[in-house]
């Protein structure tokens, strides 16, 4: 399994337009004009959600000429999916009995 800083990730995802950016990525490359129409923001602010997205490993930038085309890093997506599969979310007997765990 690819080394991932979780951290990074869940803060990255921890905004909306990064989350909105994320899902829009979702399936195929898109270039940043379509990206910049979906969540209606300035150019600039794609470009600081763009590069933490970058910095956590989340996404692939493609430049082709003047043109940025940016796609989903499978590798780190699917490292991310199985850490998050692999926290345990049943309920636990706590085996506290001290007076504060009622």
């Amino acid at each position: 399994m690819e080394t991932i800083d979780t951290a990074s990730i869940c803060k990255a995802l921890g905004d909306a337009n990064r989350l909105k950016i994320v899902q829009t990525l979702s399936g195929c490359e898109k270039c940043a004009c379509v990206i910049l129409e979906a969540l209606n923001i300035s150019q600039p602010t794609l470009s600081h959600h763009m590069k933490i997205l970058r910095d956590c490993g989340l996404v692939n930038v493609r430049k082709a000429g003047k043109w940025c085309y940016y796609s989903l890093n499978c590798d780190t997506l699917r490292a991310f999916q199985q850490f998050i599969a692999a926290l345990d979310c049943r309920p636990v007997e706590s085996e506290c009995s001290g007076p504060a765990c009622g």
